[in-house]
């Protein structure tokens, strides 16, 4: 018997038609199976207010927590409120709690508190706000039938927010402790999930029955979540997060506590506790690696410049690439981006620099340097460091791994770590000190 029966209803005229593919409710399930919570029923129907009444008044009579996803934006398709306060038979009123969030929204973006976004503060009189932080649309929840029913936006980003911050924490509080689901999660760089099977059913042979290991590729990054479902389980949980995490060592670069991190996220966190600043030298990459890392709020500490040198000419013209250097190697060398490196700390003053020079494809590959060649270069003026990678698979595949890959490496550098990442093994790279 399960520990709480959760079931969702989703409405949007754009989910009945195609036109919007449904990706909340799998974000839902996900984050209810974590728990422990299996979602046993999903239903889908359009903007209709005779039928959300209809779903409503069924659903909550069969579950102990209902989850409506969509319906709440300030048009007039969008009934979630009405519906819900009619099945509850309950009046429409203005929630001070949802006003004072939208005015303040609209404060945050300069702009005036209309008719049509007032109508997202008016909701079923007795109705509990559901914080959000991101949106307009204040989620909110209220009980019908012992059925606890909580409203969220169908905007995903939205969604994802409060479900971390709000309402899966809520669920959690509701179950009893012998019960409860626990997950560790962590974020891998630099294995596939074949690849890490292999190697812990390998290394760590005896892996318990009551620890269930599971992956999730996220291309290029490798989410592994060990999850237990009972406190004798939880326990013995931290003994083999342990050996997993001396198995894969630095490869580890997040344990999830919130959300997931991006590989940037984690070198402008790392490069402001050191009050360190980063410069660029991209060819293949484009700016990618800039582009990851000017996204992350507070990049502007850390980051000095970025050059993108494509040819030949603004490679010597602004980094200080010598002709012989490209005469004697070519572009796509080691030699070039360690001055590519050097001379992009010389020009920004930065503390440690990334240059990346290679053949994206499909076009331009020799037997000597095939599609797929990248070289790279990371570190300081005084411990620069580079290698040369293959790294086959088509051109946005091959820009996103070596964009990573180069965040990864001075990542490592940053840690002072010791460690030869896999992927260089694999590869059968060599790591030269300047």
């Amino acid at each position: 018997m399960p520990a709480l029966t959760v079931q969702l209803l989703l409405t949007g005229n754009e989910l009945m038609s195609g036109d919007v593919v449904d990706s909340n409710s799998a974000m839902i399930a996900l984050k209810l199976k974590e728990l422990g919570i299996e979602l046993k029923r999903k239903v889908t129907i359009s903007d209709d207010l005779a039928l959300l009444i209809d779903e409503i008044k069924h659903l909550s009579k069969q579950a102990d927590v209902l989850i409506i996803n969509g319906g709440l934006g300030p048009t007039v398709d969008d009934l979630t409120a009405q519906a819900l306060a009619q099945a509850a038979e309950q009046t429409i009123a203005l929630n001070d709690d949802a006003h004072t969030h939208l005015q303040h929204w609209c404060q945050a973006r300069n702009t005036s508190l209309t008719q049509q976004n007032l109508k997202q503060a008016m909701l079923p009189k007795e109705a509990v706000i559901v914080a959000n932080r991101v949106g307009s649309a204040v989620g909110f929840s209220l009980t019908l039938n012992n059925c606890e029913i909580i409203c969220t936006p169908g905007v995903p980003p939205e969604l994802n927010i409060m479900l971390d911050e709000q309402i899966i924490p809520a669920l959690s509080e509701k179950l009893p402790q012998h019960l409860k689901t626990h997950v560790t999660r962590l974020q891998v760089f630099g294995f596939g999930e074949s690849g890490l099977q292999k190697i812990i059913d390998e290394q760590l042979p005896d892996w318990p029955e009551d620890i269930e290991l599971g992956f999730r590729a996220a291309t290029p990054l490798l989410e592994v979540k060990l999850t237990s479902r009972t406190p004798a389980a939880a326990q013995l949980k931290a003994v083999w997060l342990e050996k997993l995490a001396t198995l894969l060592g630095e490869h580890i670069f997040n344990v999830i506590e919130s959300k997931p991190l991006s590989m940037a996220e984690i070198v402008v966190d790392s490069l402001q506790k050191q009050q360190k600043k980063i410069t660029l030298a991209e060819s293949c990459t484009g700016g990618l690696i800039a582009s990851k890392v000017t996204k992350i709020s507070g990049a502007s500490q850390v980051f000095e410049a970025g050059y993108v040198t494509y040819s030949n000419n603004i490679k010597m013209k602004m980094v200080n690439v010598k002709p012989s250097t490209l005469e004697q190697f070519g572009a796509v060398s080691e030699a070039c981006v360690i001055e590519m490196a050097q001379g992009a700390l010389l020009h920004s003053q930065a503390d440690v620099a990334i240059a990346v020079s290679g053949i994206a494809g499909p076009d331009g590959g020799t037997d000597e340097k095939p599609v797929g060649t990248v070289c790279i270069a990371w570190g300081s003026k005084d411990n620069m460091q580079s290698c040369s990678l293959l790294i086959p698979g088509n051109r946005n595949y091959f820009q996103e791994i070596v964009a990573t890959t180069a965040l990864d490496l001075i990542r490592r550098h940053l840690s002072q770590s010791s460690e030869l990442p896999r992927y260089l093994v694999e590869r059968k790279l060599l790591t030269k000190r300047h």
